[in-house]
């Protein structure tokens, strides 16, 4: 029988790297489309002035459904897609920071921090010009007017619906860069440093430690699997309270043009009081806790699928 608490990491040195690419494009491009409308909401509830438009979460989603159908809570999901190389080099670099650490500290906890921080470094150098066009599109519909943005009208005809799709995003990208130029897409870079490198920092020990945990207090049969599974949203909703009030900051300043993350937060402060930076909390919780299940699950899969061939037996599900 395995000892309790004993969930053994699969190291980037144990896998089979050709199967853990190609099966992580899939993974991540799954996990994206099922978070992406809970994305979007907390999107719109972050930029709007306090209650202007929708009064929580739940509403927020239920008037977009009305007025904008299923295809308004994935405004800008084309675009986002893109974000698949930084979702690799996230996964990459985690892996390889990690190894190295170990080279001098055995440490499970600074080799998570250390490696989730400098992950998150690098996937948002990729990440936040693709985020920028993005929101504006999510943007776009009951939400056009708290944004400086606006793509141009559609005109219906079915030929062209592809080209429509398409011609949004090339709207905003022409706008961004006639206003800004190419600093526009790296507008709020800053701030999405703040929320995401501590968040990825703060997340990866939190799932090690509620995994290790959980899996003290279960019986020894319980499928490690299942502990994970459920060490990952724990980990997230920790992880998102801590973090949430520097990715309000982020979306005003990506949305909205500004340029200083400092006059943003104590504008926010002095306009809307504390609690603005509660804002979305509820909506980025409810969307990490699918993500990281489905994160968690499919990361961990992945992982043992990908494992080499002399090590398949030794690692439990």
């Amino acid at each position: 029988m395995q000892q309790k608490g004993a969930i053994k990491i699969i190291e980037w040195e144990d896998l089979d790297k050709r199967k853990f690419y190609s099966l992580g494009v899939f993974m991540t491009l799954t996990t994206r489309a099922t978070v992406y409308p809970a994305s979007l909401v907390r999107t719109r509830l972050q930029v709007q002035k306090g209650k202007a438009l929708y009064s929580g979460t739940f509403d927020a989603f239920c008037k977009i459904l009305r007025a904008e159908g299923v295809r308004g809570l994935y405004r800008g999901f084309m675009v986002n897609t893109f974000t698949l190389i930084s979702g690799q080099a996230y996964i990459t670099t985690y892996e390889l920071v990690r190894r190295h650490v170990a080279q001098y500290s055995p440490s499970n906890t600074v080799k998570s921090v250390v490696a989730g921080g400098a992950a998150s470094l690098v996937a948002q150098t990729i990440t936040v010009p693709i985020d920028v066009v993005s929101q504006h599109l999510m943007m776009q519909g009951q939400g056009e007017h708290l944004t400086r943005f606006r793509a141009k009208p559609k005109v219906m005809l079915a030929t062209t619906k592809r080209r429509l799709m398409f011609g949004q995003t090339r709207d905003i990208t022409v706008q961004i860069l006639a206003a800004d130029g190419f600093k526009g897409f790296y507008r709020g870079y800053v701030a999405s440093l703040l929320t995401y490198i501590p968040n990825s920092a703060l997340w990866w020990p939190f799932y090690h430690f509620y995994a290790e945990q959980l899996s003290l207090m279960a019986p020894s049969e319980c499928p490690h699997l299942l502990l994970q599974a459920v060490a990952g949203p724990m980990a997230a909703a920790t992880a998102s309270t801590i973090t949430n009030p520097m990715d309000v900051v982020r979306a005003r300043v990506q949305v909205e043009g500004r340029s200083s993350v400092s006059e943003t937060f104590k504008q926010l402060l002095a306009e809307e009081g504390v609690w603005a930076m509660t804002k979305g909390l509820s909506a980025r919780i409810i969307s990490s806790l699918p993500t990281s299940v489905l994160i968690v699950v499919g990361y961990e899969t992945l992982k043992r699928l990908s494992l080499r061939a002399d090590l398949v037996e030794s690692r439990r599900w």
